[in-house]
């Protein structure tokens, strides 16, 4: 019986050594098989971030450009603004300046308008003050032969004819002339006689 029982023993050591062996073996080709598909996994994965790598360094590469761009875009977007404001600026006190001009302008017009009317009006006043004299002068000219002369030294003789009822023709005369504080002052009176 012991040797059943070592025969047993033994072919049950034998069992579980073939077993070992057997799991020992598809566990060692299982190891190299996951090693292998680790490995390649590995190799695979390595692709792949290497790949995702250098899309990323693309990205911040385009990153830093877009960034790069809005600057520039930013800078001129800034000095278009200010030439904007300095255009606005000048635009508004152009406008001030036009307003100011025109404010001169209608005060002009608004002077010009009263001058126009006084000078008019001084015309017109003058008009019929030289009318009034015209008739006088054709008065005493018809009624009493006056007859203006100027002579030397901005002088104004004034000749009379018809005084004399008797002599008609007998002339008087005398001269008047402006002084240097703008007065008449008379000159010698003549009467001759024909």
């Amino acid at each position: 019986m012991i040797e059943d029982e070592l025969a047993l023993f033994d072919k049950s050591i034998n069992e579980f050594w073939n077993k070992f062996k057997s799991t020992l073996s598809d566990t060692s080709c299982q190891m190299m098989g996951l090693r292998d598909t680790y490995k390649d996994s590995i190799k695979a994965l390595t692709e792949k971030l290497s790949v995702k790598l250098k899309e990323e360094e693309r990205m911040v590469e385009m990153f830093l450009e877009y960034q790069n761009q809005i600057c520039r875009r930013n800078k001129l977007i800034q000095e278009k603004k200010d030439n904007l404001l300095r255009l606005i600026a000048e635009i508004k006190d152009k406008n001030e300046k036009l307003e100011v001009l025109t404010a001169n302008i209608q005060d002009l017009k608004e002077e010009y308008a009263r001058k126009k009317e006084t000078i008019s009006a001084a015309n017109k006043a003058n008009e019929e003050k030289l009318k009034r004299l015209q008739t006088s002068a054709d008065l005493y000219k018809d009624r009493l032969g006056l007859e203006i002369r100027k002579i030397y030294g901005d002088k104004l003789q004034f000749i009379f004819t018809n005084i004399d009822p008797k002599h008609p023709e007998n002339p008087f005369m005398f001269s008047l002339h402006l002084n240097e504080a703008r007065e008449y002052e008379e000159g010698e009176v003549v009467a001759e006689e024909i």
